[in-house]
């Protein structure tokens, strides 16, 4: 791979009811486990950051794809919703829903870009046989 960017950031304290910050930038916070896992739910949690860097980036592809194929995606948005629960090997794991909306765009023209974004993400990538991911396009 040719590196193009990296960045770093360090956890302290209990983990998810630790702190986080990201090297060189003012991203600084609190993390608290949600409620619905026993916590107190007053912080940021991993898959709220997980979330929100998967549904940014997978816009971002979104966005490479379009200018490509000549689409205008004017008023584009991607939701990125991060679910964690229990495996049966005893363990946790993800899974994550994208839902596309392409305002404008004809229903068939925007599933076939959502589908290319897929293969153009790298969260898409890093992910791909190791959590379960659904794209879907709402309505246009």
């Amino acid at each position: 791979m040719n590196v193009l960017y990296t960045t770093e950031a360090l956890a302290t304290g209990g983990g998810r009811d630790g702190h986080v910050a990201v090297a060189g930038t003012d991203l600084a916070f609190d993390l608290a486990v949600p409620t619905s896992m026993g916590g107190s739910g007053n912080g940021a949690n991993p898959e709220q950051l997980f979330a929100a860097g998967f549904a940014a980036c997978f816009h971002s592809a979104l966005q490479l794809v379009a200018r490509q194929r000549k689409v205008s995606v004017d008023g584009s948005s991607v939701a990125g919703r991060v679910s964690i629960g229990a495996t049966d090997g005893g363990g946790f794991g993800l899974a994550v829903e994208l839902e596309v909306s392409l305002p404008g765009v004809d229903k068939e023209v925007a599933q076939e870009i959502a589908e290319e974004a897929h293969q153009v993400c790298p969260y898409s990538n890093a992910t791909r046989g190791n959590i379960d991911v659904t794209v879907t396009v709402g309505n246009n």
